[in-house]
């Protein structure tokens, strides 16, 4: 029997280096299902977030850690 999994982009506004990538990815994998986490670092402008994880994660979830990050969700899952 496989893992059940899904798979989300978000876009993320105020990253611009590697640590804003760390920053994120660690605050992200903290959220309970979560897989793996992948960006696409663009510095003057939204950021893909690709996360995978066990179960669909709520909007406002992800939108929380990355606020945590120091970061601002600009674009909901697609």
């Amino acid at each position: 029997m496989g893992t059940i999994s899904s798979e989300r982009t978000y876009a993320v506004a105020g990253m611009t280096c590697e640590h804003c990538v760390h920053a994120v990815t660690d605050e992200v994998k903290k959220l309970p299902g979560v897989i793996d986490v992948s960006i696409d670092l663009v510095p003057d402008g939204n950021s893909s977030v690709h996360i995978v994880s066990a179960n669909v994660l709520d909007d406002a979830q992800v939108r929380d850690a990355v606020d945590d990050a120091g970061y601002e969700l600009v674009h909901g899952a697609q």
